[in-house]
């Protein structure tokens, strides 16, 4: 399998800045509907609720993922100095909720053997980059585009749930009511920061799509770490 990945969207964001849309981010979610899709309803998602994923892929994403919430920690971090006002409390509450996070990722390793030092894959590097670029983006951009990473996560692993017994932990943790609120939150603070800001909904629309769409590779990335090779080291 093949883990080079398309070029984003997003490549001249850093042009575009500051055209925002005055429409509820929930919209988003109906005007990239296929896309969407794709990046929460993802083969691999279905093979942790059947019981058919790879031990050795559902590892490689843990770790992965870890280093994800790392990267995400550094930019909520950064947003939430320059947030409207009326953002900061949950920009703060979901930093502190990353911070525990990673620590519950590393008892994860501890009991799973994991190595957490491991090195960042494209599609992890891919989603570093975007956050660097969102970090240079409007404020209002970049909590509606953080609203879409979480809110992809929840969806995805709410499509997965109950998840088969070897996973059920896992989706449970990332499926609950306390996050789905969260999630609720921020969709509410992107609202109110678009809503004070001017201009038109490119960035706005280019930033979701450049979030779905390293959602859909950072799952797929999973899949290819964990696939057989053959001879000429190529998957068959």
């Amino acid at each position: 399998m093949d883990t080079e990945l398309p070029q984003l969207a997003s490549s001249n964001l850093s042009h575009r800045l500051g055209k925002v849309a005055l429409v509820p981010v929930a919209d988003l979610l109906s005007r990239h509907a296929t896309s969407w899709a794709r990046a929460t309803r993802h083969p691999f998602l279905a093979a942790v609720r059947d019981g058919t994923v790879p031990r050795a892929a559902f590892e490689a994403w843990l770790v992965q993922d870890y280093r994800f919430v790392s990267d995400l920690l550094w930019f909520q971090g950064r947003l939430l100095a320059r947030a409207p006002r009326a953002a900061q409390a949950v920009l703060a509450d979901g930093a502190l909720a990353l911070v525990d996070e990673l620590a519950w990722f590393e008892e994860q390793a501890v009991v799973r053997y994991l190595d957490l030092g491991a090195p960042a894959l494209p599609a992890t590097t891919a989603y570093a980059q975007l956050l660097r670029r969102l970090d240079d983006a409007d404020a209002a951009v970049a909590v509606a585009a953080l609203w879409a990473i979480e809110r992809a996560y929840l969806d995805a692993w709410s499509f997965a749930a109950p998840g088969a017994p070897a996973f059920t932990e896992f989706v449970a943790h990332w499926t609950t009511a306390q996050f789905a609120a969260y999630v609720d939150e921020l969709a509410q603070a992107a609202d109110d920061a678009l809503g004070s800001s001017s201009g038109g909904g490119s960035v706005l629309d280019a930033a979701f799509a450049d979030v779905v769409a390293v959602e859909c590779d950072f799952w797929e990335m999973a899949l290819c770490a964990a696939a057989p090779t053959g001879p000429t080291g190529q998957t068959p």
